[in-house]
């Protein structure tokens, strides 16, 4: 089988042998498509990765049935059970292509309760977009996201265009502060707006970084809210005076869980089916799966053109 892993800071495809269940209950998925997120990249210059890599997946099962992976387990503690598994430790410690064997391979094994139905019309070959879609969602849903409001979006990533996506399904007008002008058609390919001005009832900060979320403090309106929804993975300064006097509401958000009636990645399987321009406009490149090294390479040039680089066993 082959599968993509850590070589250093950079991947390689190796031979391994086919693996087996790890519990009776396993399914298997037969991996279609494969996204590659800002956070492997993040992953593999830390060194932090020993598995198989691969969150974001949708493949088949044994009888050809098409479905999507949400790449994280619920364990069954209070935590799981009310709907935050994001929040659980052992949950957490799951998560496909991070901690355990992921996606970026031509098979992965999952538990049953990570399978997520694809509705009719969506392709298994765009639906590794259903785990940053998942992400935008839970993140807003936190933020209590309403119909009319003026969204803002700092950072044209992936995830932030899904969160443009999902703001214009609601009912809300969008604007997203995109640097690049792939970014920028993608945007636009979602009716968002690409000039941010003025003020906004709810920013979201998707970039991960001071200066976003400098700037996404100044077009917060005041008594607004603002979303950490971009993954910083060092230390950030918050603006403390310019929030203070805008008294500003400031939400963090962490992938994703579960309302009492649905799940965050069956959510976002609703949404690609409700949207079909969003694989259009975020999925820029695809790969085969022996050339993962360099789909790597291409999605860390943003300046070229990369939003979502998909490899495809």
């Amino acid at each position: 089988m082959r599968a993509v892993r850590a070589q250093g800071d950079r991947v390689h495809v190796t031979e391994l042998p086919e693996p087996d269940a790890p519990s009776a209950e396993s399914v298997r998925v037969y991996v279609k498509s494969a996204g590659i997120c800002a956070s492997d990249m993040t992953m593999l210059e830390r060194k932090m990765l020993e598995h198989t890599l691969g969150h974001e997946i949708a493949g088949c099962l044994e009888d050809g049935t098409p479905v999507a992976v949400q790449p994280t387990t619920p364990c069954g503690c209070e935590l799981c059970d009310s709907g935050n598994y994001q929040l659980c430790s052992t949950c957490m410690g799951t998560t496909l292509g991070v901690w355990v064997d992921g996606g970026m391979a031509d098979q992965v094994w999952v538990d049953p309760a990570s399978l997520v139905p694809l509705p009719e019309g969506v392709d298994v070959a765009d639906a590794c977009l259903v785990e940053p879609l998942a992400v935008a969602i839970h993140g807003m849903n936190n933020a209590h996201l309403q119909a009319g409001q003026r969204v803002a979006i700092v950072g044209a990533g992936s995830v932030g265009l899904c969160a443009g996506a999902y703001a214009r399904s609601y009912g809300c007008a969008a604007d997203i502060a995109a640097r690049h002008p792939a970014q920028q058609a993608a945007a636009e390919k979602l009716g968002l707006g690409c000039e941010p001005s003025g003020a906004y009832d709810l920013v979201i900060e998707a970039a991960g970084n001071n200066r976003a979320l400098a700037t996404a403090v100044e077009l917060c309106r005041p008594s607004g809210e603002l979303l950490l929804l971009g993954f910083d993975w060092d230390e950030v300064v918050l603006p403390g005076a310019a929030i203070a006097l805008k008294e500003l509401a400031i939400r963090a958000s962490m992938t994703y869980g579960h309302t009492s009636s649905l799940r965050d990645v069956d959510a976002a399987a609703r949404l690609l089916a409700q949207v079909p321009e969003i694989p259009e406009a975020i999925l820029t490149h695809r790969f085969p799966l022996e050339e993962a090294p360099h789909a790597f390479e291409v999605a860390r040039d943003r300046k070229a053109g990369a939003i979502k680089v998909v490899l495809e066993p």
